[in-house]
């Protein structure tokens, strides 16, 4: 009897824990939206993002190269995220890198995409995620031009393109 107690006594007690643990996770949600952050569930960004955009984006997929809409665009305007609309690149930073990818050497602003080690397929490189709702965008290297040394070397399918 006494030992049945002691296991009730247990589980109602790693009942709160979870339940505490819930509240947290939910108020971390909270902060984030509250900070700017978009946070949606995976069955969300299936419903608003096509099949390839989600495999990219989400999935951290790559497109094949010379495939995408903006590895050869020459217009003037600026390239934003294709899933939360966040602005990221100018083309008066775009370059032709040869690679099939459309390639910056600057993002607009720092704030606006963040970098994440990535260490898939044997190699060690730097992810290029979307800082507001985390897409993968693709990633930089420091092989680009002056006067940054950097190429943002990134899939069309995440980002989407306005004129000036």
């Amino acid at each position: 009897m006494y030992r049945l107690k002691v296991s009730s006594l247990t589980l109602i007690m790693i009942t709160l824990m979870a339940s505490c643990s819930k509240s947290q996770e939910n108020n971390k949600s909270i902060v984030k939206e509250s900070k700017g952050k978009i946070v949606k569930t995976e069955e969300e960004w299936k419903k608003i993002l096509t099949p390839e955009a989600y495999n990219v984006l989400r999935e951290k997929g790559t497109e094949t190269a010379f495939t995408g809409k903006y590895w050869d665009n020459h217009e003037q305007g600026t390239y934003y995220c294709a899933a939360c609309h966040l602005k990221l690149f100018s083309s008066k930073t775009k370059f032709k890198s040869g690679t099939g990818w459309p390639s910056f050497y600057e993002p607009i602003n720092e704030e606006n995409i963040a970098i994440n080690k990535d260490t898939t397929f044997g190699m060690v490189r730097e992810e290029v995620v979307c800082a507001r709702c985390g897409g993968h965008l693709g990633h930089v290297f420091d092989d680009g031009p002056e006067p940054t040394g950097l190429r943002y070397c990134l899939n069309s399918v995440s980002l989407s393109f306005e004129k000036d």
